[in-house]
This record gives C-alpha cells, sequence and structure tokens, in this order.
C-alpha cells in the first residue's frame, strides 16, 4: 500500500512538472498552431505514460504495431482490464490517439487539461442527448485525421474474463470509414486490480492486422463486433 501512495504522488508531480509544457501546447492552440501543438502533446503524453508504467514495475511487450497503418486515422478497439490500458496504449503505440472518455475525468486537475489537448472526447453516461453530441464530436475529431481509442467492453474486466463487445461501439468507425485496429492488452489487470495495489507485471500488447469499414455492407457491419472480438480474443493466455 505504501508503494502505491507513492506512486499516486509521483504521478501528480510529474504532472506538476509538465506544467510549462503545457502552456507551450495551450499557446500554439491559441495561435492556431495546431502541428505544433500536437508534437508537443504526443511526446509530453508518450513521456508521461511511460512514466505511470514505470512507477508499476509494469514491463510492456508489443507486438505487431508495423500493422498500423500510417497515412490514415483508425479507431483502435481493444479490450479493456485496468486502469493501465490507457497508459500502455498512449506509451507504447507511437501513432498519436486520444480517447473517448468518462465526462468525470474532466475533474481531475492537469489530466484533463492534457486530454482536451489530445482531442480526447468526454461522455456522460447519464445524459443520452450529451452521448449523442459527443459521438458527433469523436467523428468530426477522426475526421481532422485524429485516432481514437475505444474498449466495446464498457468497464474493467479486471482480469475476471472478457465481456461481450458492445455494437453500438463500432458506429464511430463505420460512420468515419478509417480502418479499426484490433489491440489486445494481455496481464495489465496484474499491475493493481489483481492485489488492489500497484505490483510489478508483464503486459504484452498485441496489434492485429488492421480491418476496412468503408463501403460495407448492412450484414458485413452487423458482423463487425463479433468479428473484431474474436480477433482481441484470439491473442489472450
Amino acid at each position: 500500500m505504501f508503494r502505491t501512495v507513492i506512486a499516486i504522488v509521483r504521478f501528480f508531480w510529474c504532472l506538476i512538472k509538465k506544467i510549462p509544457k503545457m502552456r507551450q501546447a495551450l499557446a500554439f492552440d491559441r495561435k492556431g498552431m495546431i502541428a505544433e501543438r500536437d508534437a508537443v502533446v504526443n511526446e509530453q503524453v508518450t513521456h508521461w505514460a511511460r512514466f505511470v508504467l514505470a512507477l508499476a514495475g509494469g514491463e510492456v511487450e508489443v507486438v505487431g504495431e508495423e500493422k498500423i497503418p500510417q497515412d490514415t486515422a483508425v479507431v483502435f478497439v481493444g479490450n479493456h482490464q485496468s486502469y493501465f490500458d490507457i497508459p500502455i496504449l498512449l506509451g507504447f503505440i507511437s501513432k498519436p490517439k486520444a480517447f473517448i472518455s468518462k465526462i468525470e475525468i474532466l475533474k481531475v486537475p492537469f489530466l484533463s487539461v492534457w486530454m482536451r489537448l489530445m482531442q480526447c472526447t468526454f461522455l456522460d453516461r447519464k445524459n443520452m442527448r450529451q452521448s449523442i453530441e459527443a459521438m458527433n464530436e469523436a467523428a468530426k475529431t477522426v475526421q481532422k485525421g485524429y485516432s481514437l481509442v475505444i474498449f466495446p467492453e464498457g468497464t474493467r474486466s479486471k482480469g475476471k474474463g472478457f465481456g461481450s463487445f458492445k455494437a453500438g461501439s463500432f458506429k464511430l468507425a463505420l460512420k468515419t470509414g478509417v480502418p479499426i485496429v484490433p489491440v489486445t492488452i494481455d496481464g495489465s489487470w496484474r499491475l493493481f486490480e489483481e492485489k488492489g495495489h500497484v505490483a510489478r507485471a508483464t503486459v504484452r500488447l498485441t496489434i492485429h492486422d488492421p480491418v476496412p469499414t468503408a463501403n460495407l455492407s448492412r450484414e458485413e457491419s452487423q458482423e463487425l463486433p463479433a468479428l473484431i472480438q474474436s480477433r482481441v480474443q484470439s491473442a489472450l493466455q
């Protein structure tokens, strides 16, 4: 437990140390210098994510990163085992990406600012109208060239099985026509959820072949969730 407390303190200290870079990114944003903003954000977020994994004693093995298309935005779709899944994807997949996050994260100081700069979308699951507006916003983000991450299980499995992929989660990729890149996160739950405190563990991150979503038939669109789920499950131990 003591190690967990120390990790939390160092986590926020890292965010505080990055305030000058955050201000620089905000300045670029105000001036419309989008490429410069994105370069600062991607560099700092990657560094922060790897720092968080190092705090927990996590080692990440990446398989298949060369399969990620570089000439287009994509929607990464993966399983969700742990709080550490987001740092794992941010730190160990080089393609810049944002997330669809619970709106409650906006209450977290510093972190929420970085997430806005990353072009994350914030979803209020208790407000249907806001949820629809948020998904439309996410689609516009992808159309601007930003990749997004979705966890179709809807919640962390904490290493207890594998939840079914919700079909609604795939509407974003179908609406924008960008490829889906399935990803499998195996072992992240051992970093925290297994014992209720941070612990050393090795995580295997498997990136699968991209799946096209443009010009799918209605039947192909309906089969998409099951297809992606089977690929993600195939790399779990």
